[in-house]
């Protein structure tokens, strides 16, 4: 007890020097570097993200965001975390290029090397004014520092022999299934964000943070990295230099869109908490103008909106017609004859129903009249489909494909396709609540 109370005695000055020791260091080495490859490191990023969480965490305790001398340094600390952050993801996706066998992705490197160096540069700007701000405070600046030596690059000229096989683990297709049909459903929601050709900048102040937030990234995020977890625990694990192609690639695809969200949402998180709209306070507006000039709010937003989540849409969008191929290769197949909605056929309500059920498993289901085969996703299928059974006066038809979508298909037709006989809605079972 005495132990940790002559902890907690020791002053708040002594303990800064301490929580900012390292730190400092790393700021130092940044400001003496030769050249940006000197600043080009996976160890050095762990370090600064590491060292300024712990300082940022160190300072909030005592009260920095509300007091004028120590403000701006704590607001150099969570900049000095979040570009590092940044730099971390965008590094590791560099590294890993040549693994994920992404298609047509030269002008995504180029993208990415832009992106790496608008980080790089930032963190080279910004190391000089935190020592500075350092001497300010009368934070003593540590007389040692790092060298190259210390920070060793993650890839070498060698690779450990491949003597693991996962061609033989059990890959269940119902894990495949699931984490395919995850995939497009994943891809559908994101789509409607419409990140499909570059914005102009008074495009992107109107859509940040209104539209598109650290909220609304990280939920994508989430889902992205349970995504990845679940391929990793239940399909493959080896890596990507072996195995099944088709799942691999797969892999790449989401594994490259869960970092870029990764760097997204570090760079929407320090844009709407630390550069837009600071607060009412002539201190906070004026540490805002500074780190402004530090790091180019513009330039931090085109790399966030142009590159991150341009290729995060581009990525997803290729990479939903390869999950599509991998789901209808895996799902179980099989078929059910029911009956046609009543009185009115199928017409809107009907068919539109049929159509959000085959989309939100995402395996192919197709409607059999006669000879005829008509793709059940589609709307306007399944009512060409209803002109015909209409002509022909036949009262069942046959649906063909995706198991799960047939057992809810059934459901459905149960339920005279969610409307009696005039045509009105009617509640759906609860079975079917995804589609309300």
């Amino acid at each position: 007890m005495n132990k940790n109370n002559n902890v907690c005695n020791i002053s708040f000055a002594k303990k800064t020097r301490i929580f900012t020791n390292d730190y400092l260091k790393y700021c130092i080495y940044i400001s003496n570097a030769d050249s940006q490859a000197h600043v080009s490191n996976k160890k050095l990023y762990s370090s600064l993200i590491s060292t300024s969480q712990l300082l940022e965490d160190f300072l909030d305790f005592h009260g920095a965001k509300n007091n004028k001398d120590w403000y701006f340094f704590r607001e150099l600390s969570a900049a000095v975390r979040h570009l590092s952050l940044g730099c971390y993801s965008q590094k590791h996706i560099l590294n890993r290029l040549i693994f994920y066998e992404l298609k047509d992705s030269d002008n995504f490197k180029i993208g990415g090397e832009f992106t790496f160096d608008f980080l790089t540069k930032s963190l080279i700007k910004i190391a000089p004014v935190i020592l500075n701000e350092a001497k300010r405070l009368n934070i003593p600046i540590p007389e040692e520092t790092f060298n190259d030596a210390d920070f060793p690059g993650v890839i070498t000229g060698e690779m450990l022999d491949y003597d693991i096989d996962d061609d033989d683990k059990d890959q269940q297709k119902k894990n495949i299934v699931k984490i395919a049909s995850e995939f497009i459903d994943i891809a559908g929601k994101f789509e409607k964000l419409g990140f499909y050709e570059p914005y102009d900048i008074k495009e992107i102040f109107t859509i940040v943070p209104d539209k598109i937030n650290e909220v609304e990234i990280r939920r994508f995020e989430m889902l992205v990295h349970n995504l990845q977890s679940s391929f990793d625990t239940y399909v493959i694990h080896g890596g990507y230099r072996f195995g099944n192609r088709k799942l691999k690639e797969l892999r790449g695809y989401f594994s490259v869109v869960f970092h870029l969200l990764q760097i997204v949402g570090r760079l929407l998180h320090f844009y709407e908490r630390h550069l837009h709209e600071a607060g009412y306070k002539n201190i906070y507006k004026k540490v805002q103008d500074k780190l402004a000039s530090l790091i180019d709010p513009e330039t931090l937003l085109d790399r966030t909106i142009n590159y991150g989540l341009y290729y995060v849409c581009y990525f997803l969008t290729i990479g939903n017609k390869l999950a599509i191929e991998i789901l209808n290769e895996n799902i179980e197949r099989t078929s059910v004859t029911v009956g046609i909605p009543e009185k009115l056929g199928f017409h809107s309500r009907p068919s539109l129903l049929v159509a959000k059920i085959v989309q939100h498993y995402g395996g192919q289901v197709e409607l059999c009249v006669g000879e005829d085969r008509f793709d059940a996703s589609s709307v306007l299928d399944i009512q060409w489909a209803g002109g015909k059974i209409q002509k022909e006066k036949i009262f069942e038809v046959i649906f063909e494909g995706d198991s799960r979508a047939l057992q809810d298909i059934q459901i459905l037709a149960s339920a005279n396709y969610g409307e009696d006989t005039m045509g009105k809605g009617v509640p759906l079972p609860k079975e079917l609540k995804y589609l309300q």
